[in-house]
């Protein structure tokens, strides 16, 4: 009976998949075509294919592509992280910001706007990704010098302690500097509106490396979940195996973060819907999170320009939004299980 089972989940995968890209693929035209004035489907692929520059073709060109793609990217970079930092943390309610990556990023966008006097999305988003980059690799050595190396519960209470010191000093920051707190905040509530072509194109050579380098790890993922000593038994290197999806979620967290802000809930969410729809198998997890996330994230910015038009409501809280019910849903659950 089980392997009936087995066998009828695998022949569920390329469905899934195949159904995950039609979803982005819905999510991308709605993206380009919602908004305070509504564009025809039509109209917006005649304004990608043959642009005549017009008001429509600007539309869809010059504001709606950029802020679609950053939320591609960034929803990818974000679901593909959740799917590393659970793994190597064994905790299925981790999400990036358990390493400490998410308050890193922060902390390096502040200090680009407090000390250097940069405002513009562009100008910082470096800083952001360096504060990422710098945390998390802080977080991996810390755990690495452990007696236990880095395991799993060493990575999420260093992550955790520099989480909390790193959100500690943003704060203080913040309270003097009100200047800093205007520019922060805008960024801070997690948000596609408003990012330029550049910050898209800056974003996509981190996330296209962080991709590499998680389905590189995908298989020695697969033997970790078994058990580190089961896993050197499979031949695998364990330390590498880490080192390499740690990597792999520094930079995509970091890359998403700085050009996104820090969007909640589509790194713990996506990666609990993906294992249900395929398995715990890590490159099949990892190919149906690429897809599901950002077509989640793009759905959640849609749904915040059309609930208050012309206002727009951001997509980070509108993911918080959606992600505060799942996570009740995900607690009840294990407490189930455990009874």
């Amino acid at each position: 009976m089980a392997r009936v089972t087995d066998r009828g989940g695998r022949a569920r995968r390329p469905v899934v998949l195949a159904l995950s890209a039609l979803l982005l693929a819905a999510a991308v035209l709605a993206s380009l075509a919602a908004g305070s004035r509504g564009i025809a489907p039509g109209h917006v692929l005649d304004a990608l294919l043959h642009p005549d520059g017009g008001e429509e073709s600007t539309i869809v060109r010059s504001l709606r592509l950029p802020r679609t793609v950053t939320g591609v990217a960034a929803g990818a970079a974000l679901a593909l992280s959740g799917v590393l930092m659970q793994a190597l943390t064994r905790n299925p309610l981790a999400d990036p910001r358990i390493m400490g990556v998410t308050s890193g990023a922060s902390l390096g966008v502040v200090l680009a706007i407090s000390v250097f006097g940069l405002t513009a999305l562009p100008a910082y988003i470096w800083f952001g990704i360096a504060g990422a980059a710098l945390s998390g690799t802080f977080v991996y050595a810390l755990a690495a010098r452990t007696r236990d190396g880095a395991s799993p519960v060493t990575l999420a209470l260093a992550g955790t302690a520099l989480d909390a010191s790193l959100s500690g000093v943003v704060v203080g920051v913040l309270t003097v500097d009100s200047q800093t707190f205007d520019q922060y905040r805008f960024w801070a509530v997690g948000s596609l509106a408003g990012r330029p072509p550049e910050v898209a194109l800056w974003l996509l050579p981190f996330v296209a490396a962080g991709v590499v380098l998680a389905f590189g790890a995908a298989r020695g993922l697969d033997a970790l979940a078994l058990g580190d000593d089961l896993a050197r038994g499979l031949g695998r290197n364990v330390g590498m195996v880490r080192l390499a999806a740690a990597v792999a979620a520094i930079m995509l967290t970091g890359a998403a973060v700085a050009a996104a802000g820090p969007i909640g809930f589509v790194g713990l969410a996506v990666p609990h819907l993906a294992r249900g729809l395929v398995g715990a198998g890590h490159r099949w997890v990892l190919a149906v999170s690429v897809l599901l996330g950002p077509a989640l994230l793009l759905a959640a910015d849609v749904i915040g320009r059309l609930v208050t038009p012309p206002a727009e409501v951001r997509a980070g809280v509108v993911t918080a939004l959606i992600g505060a019910p799942f996570l009740i849903m995900l607690v009840r659950r294990a407490r189930t299980v455990t009874a």
